[in-house]
């Protein structure tokens, strides 16, 4: 058996769902898929994979093994890059997802003093609202905005952002103040979402939370989008500091409700990884937790 050969048919058949789909990829017939996997399972004692009324899924055992391949492989691959090019720092392929905002507006600007110093890495960007799945989309660290749900991942916590309300100076002048969270309902409220669901806005009145579910005319999954519609002029938006930071500063949007900001939102690293992750990866995520140390707006407080 050609355990590495098999190792790699074992990942993309997890990653794709199905034997008959893997076998495409590879230029393999589904019968030989097959049989591969059952020499597999044959030499481990141990069943890999289960059918289910929603389609092909690894077992216990198949998801551990797949995650020892994903990291054999990659620390295969880390290593015969260095070899290549004749240099002993980290090499290879880094996969990173990651909200627009966070990437287009604080990593990818210091990305020239991170390839400066790892000139063998590539990073390759998955921008998304929607939390990826790193296993089925061969992610190999995601940012997380917001609290996280139980999981096997591993988490760092590597910063927080703060939730601002704010709205242009003219639509204020049109439409009035708010001065409580309840004087919400008589404005326009500009909504982020993700997957069609509505993002609530969340405030404190003292030892109070109050939640409010926002509705007007616009509505949105794009950062990007949800600032030129507040900026337009569109009605009151609930977003990060990282978004607005630079509008509030240039006097272009105020903040409202200042009295009832929230408790910061907890920004984290999630990987597959642990102890035998591939240096390349370990590199970009100590970059990642530098950056956000090094901004007052980012960090963990």
């Amino acid at each position: 058996m050609d355990r590495l050969a098999t190792f790699q048919l074992l990942i993309r058949i997890v990653e794709l769902g199905s034997f008959t789909r893997a076998a495409q990829e590879l230029g393999m017939g589904q019968p030989a898929v097959s049989k591969q996997v059952a020499a597999l399972e044959g030499y481990l004692g141990a069943r890999l994979f289960e059918r289910t009324s929603r389609g092909l899924k690894p077992t216990a055992a198949g998801l551990d093994l797949y995650h020892a391949s994903v990291r054999l492989l990659a620390d295969l691959e880390e290593t015969e890059s260095r070899v290549r090019a004749g240099s002993s720092g980290p090499a290879g392929l880094v996969r990173v997802a990651t909200p627009p905002v966070l990437g287009r507006m604080y990593i990818v600007p210091r990305l020239p003093d991170f390839l400066s110093q790892f000139p063998q890495i590539t990073v390759e960007f998955s921008v998304a609202q929607r939390p990826v799945d790193l296993v089925l989309e061969g992610i190999d660290v995601a940012l997380r905005v917001g609290p996280l749900k139980t999981s096997s991942l591993v988490v760092r916590r590597i910063g927080s952002m703060q939730m601002l309300t704010v709205a242009t100076p003219a639509y204020l002048d049109a439409r009035g103040i708010p001065h409580h969270p309840h004087d919400l309902s008589g404005h326009s409220l500009i909504a982020g979402q993700t997957d069609g669901a509505i993002h609530d806005w969340h405030f404190r009145d003292g030892e109070a939370a109050i939640s409010v579910t926002p509705a007007g005319a616009v509505r949105s999954d794009d950062g990007e989008d949800l600032r030129a519609s507040v900026l337009a002029g569109l009605g009151i938006l609930q977003g990060p500091s990282a978004l607005l930071r630079a509008d509030l500063e240039a006097g272009t949007v105020v903040q409202v409700l200042d009295k009832f900001v929230p408790e910061p939102v907890p920004v984290h690293l999630v990987s597959t990884g642990g102890r035998k992750m591939p240096q390349r990866v370990r590199v970009f995520i100590d970059f990642l937790a530098a950056t956000f140390a090094a901004d007052p707006g980012l960090a963990s407080r």
